[in-house]
């Protein structure tokens, strides 16, 4: 509606400036001929003038004088005094109006596209959109305001960082999104998932456009899982970009081939299909009929909460919380029992399960996935955290935590939240060269000017 009216008036801005003086008319003005005559008689005159002061001798003023009065002749006889000018034409500036509107659309819909929105949105199956009221935006505003100061004092919660992504895309704040993404990968949240999330809050900041920071993302997060809906997406956007109009038309369409048949990131596969072809000089394919329809899975309940919808319930009062996801999460752990090897849905359940409080259940359903994906120690990251999520300060780390970090040690030598850990649990058993070697090394990981840069430092001077 907003674009309609907009083009509308200027629209007729562009008609009013091209038409108005044609419902005028030009008024009528003299012919060149009558200011022609006027000036050559002011020569004659001038041409005596000089003679009498002897300017000119009567020879020089002859021959002057026939050369104006031929001028003058042919200036007569060209011209009949007629006046120049129009008159109003309603006929002409109807014509006129309706042309330069018929053109303007047709240039449009041939250069332009009317269908695009105002930035690539790729479809989620895992997540699918849920309407947002006004009060829902305002809880997820306190959430996230609750969130970012609780980050400011554990900034090494790598799993915050990724709530508080998840609940700032919701508001449509797509740089702090993508700032708490980037904390999230830093401190070992590298799952495809959090990358591509990360990948799609700089293109959404860019307008659209695929930087080259968004396009490792994507790479990467295809690297991890091929099937990743969404980094496909981009990448292949990507192309289009850079003007690989075939290999965008091959990603997309492979991607199409993927996804459930009644998927809605068909549309905008189509729209880029079409735009690539178009740009490329290149037929405009069929797209493939896709996998079977998901519509069924999409609507069960037993799908348990997504991600959005745990991130706005994070921050609620424990009943309306409870009440909120618990059914969906019993739903969830009872068709995974029947699923076992369904990844996300134990990811899912794990997170649901921690932001419920119960982190028992929530380190076994990790656990359970870590065995789905071996080679990603983000998974045993996300166990360890839940493990540790309600211990005090002064608590020692159950042996279970401690065999993780170890293990996670092996596989990521260089996560943060690992050498922190390693580092307080050689500090509290006596160990302090175990320690001092741990933090060492995660100072020289760390920006020199950050608050974790600053902790570190503090606890290398408490070991002296």
């Amino acid at each position: 509606m907003l674009f309609l009216l907009v083009f509308t008036a200027l629209a007729l801005a562009a008609i009013t400036a091209v038409c108005l003086p044609l419902l005028r008319g030009v008024p009528m003005v003299a012919e060149r001929g009558i200011y022609d005559r006027v000036v050559y008689r002011d020569q004659l005159k001038e041409l005596d003038r000089d003679l009498a002061r002897g300017v000119l001798n009567a020879d020089e003023a002859t021959s002057a004088r026939l050369e104006i009065q031929r001028r003058l002749l042919a200036a007569d006889t060209s011209s009949h005094g007629h006046k120049i000018g129009s008159q109003p034409s309603p006929l002409l500036t109807a014509v006129v109006s309706v042309l330069m509107l018929s053109g303007a659309a047709a240039l449009y819909w041939h250069f332009g596209a009317p269908s695009l929105p105002d930035a690539p949105f790729a479809d989620r199956s895992a997540q699918q959109a849920v309407p947002v009221t006004d009060s829902q935006h305002l809880d997820m505003r306190q959430a996230a305001v609750q969130l970012e100061q609780k980050l400011a004092a554990e900034p090494s919660n790598a799993e915050g960082w990724v709530l508080l992504a998840r609940t700032v895309s919701m508001l449509g704040d797509w740089k702090k999104a993508g700032e708490a993404y980037r904390h999230a990968i830093a401190l070992g949240q590298n799952q495809p998932d959090v990358l591509a999330g990360y990948g799609e809050m700089q293109v959404l900041a860019a307008d659209g456009i695929v930087p080259p920071g968004a396009h490792d993302a994507f790479t990467e997060a295809v690297a991890a899982d091929p099937k990743n809906d969404v980094a496909r997406y981009y990448l292949a956007l990507a192309d289009h970009q850079a003007g690989e109009e075939k290999r965008a038309i091959e990603r997309w369409l492979a991607l199409a081939a993927d996804i459930p048949a009644d998927s809605s990131m068909r549309e905008a596969i189509a729209r880029g299909v079409a735009d690539a072809a178009k740009a490329g000089g290149l037929p405009v394919p069929a797209l493939p009929k896709g996998a079977p329809p998901q519509a069924q899975a999409d609507a069960a309940p037993q799908a348990g909460p997504s991600d959005q919808q745990a991130a706005a319930a994070a921050q609620m009062p424990d009943g309306e919380r409870k009440k909120m996801i618990q059914g969906m999460v019993s739903q969830l752990a009872a068709r995974l029992q029947t699923e076992p090897n369904d990844l996300d849905g134990w990811l899912r359940l794990g997170r649901s399960y921690a932001v419920l409080g119960e982190q028992d259940k929530a380190a076994n359903a990790f656990e359970h996935a870590a065995t789905l994906k071996p080679d990603d120690p983000g998974i045993r990251l996300q166990e360890f955290q839940a493990l540790i999520a309600n211990l005090q300060p002064s608590d020692p780390l159950p042996a279970r935590a401690v065999g993780l970090l170890r293990e996670i040690a092996l596989a990521a030598p260089n996560q943060p939240e690992v050498l922190w850990y390693l580092g307080v649990e050689a500090a509290r058993m006596g160990n302090t060269a175990e320690a001092r070697k741990n933090w060492t090394k995660l100072l020289s990981i760390l920006p020199a000017d950050s608050e974790d840069s600053k902790l570190v430092k503090t606890a290398l001077d408490a070991l002296k």
